[in-house]
């Protein structure tokens, strides 16, 4: 019997299996690298970009009014888009707060708000996560208005208030 790692989730939730530890710290690595790059965060874009990928591996692909576009590095993203990773896919984004996201294999996450405005303080940022695996790292939303961030998944609500975490949600 292999070793076990560690949980995942609540109490009984299940057991993280070596694979998708390799996976979170392969994705953990990407965002390190993100975080470190000089001029990452994007400047306010009249276009009504909110961030912009910084890689995109393997089938990786943003969904934006029902066209789908190949990811790419710049590509810049839009409130309402929906990222989408396939078998060997992984995204990076980099958010206009900085906020970092990483996507792995399978995944699909949509931008449901976006609000970066500093000058009039408004702030928010609600991410939902229909599948897959991702890494979050809290950018300004969450430093200057904690009650602003919000991570959604089908069996659960996030606030998040300044943190990174990993999270897998298992497809339907």
């Amino acid at each position: 019997m292999p070793p076990i790692i560690g949980k995942v989730g609540i109490p009984g939730g299940d057991l993280m299996k070596p694979k998708i530890w390799k996976k979170l710290f392969l994705l953990s690595a990407a965002m390190v690298l993100l975080s470190t790059a000089p001029g990452w965060a994007a400047p306010a874009d009249v276009s009504g970009a909110i961030g912009s990928i910084q890689n995109a591996n393997g089938t990786a692909a943003v969904i934006r009014q029902g066209q789908t576009v190949p990811a790419q590095p710049g590509l810049k993203i839009r409130m309402n888009d929906t990222l989408r990773t396939g078998t060997d896919g992984s995204i990076g984004v980099v958010f206009q707060d900085e906020t970092l996201l990483s996507l792995g294999p399978e995944s699909i996450l949509s931008i449901d708000e976006y609000v970066f405005a500093p000058k009039q303080g408004k702030f928010s940022i609600v991410l939902k996560m229909l599948k897959g695996t991702a890494i979050y790292l809290s950018g300004l939303i969450s430093k200057l208005a904690p009650d602003s961030a919000r991570f959604d998944t089908p069996s659960a609500s996030v606030g998040i208030r300044g943190t990174k975490f990993a999270v897998k949600v298992e497809g339907r």
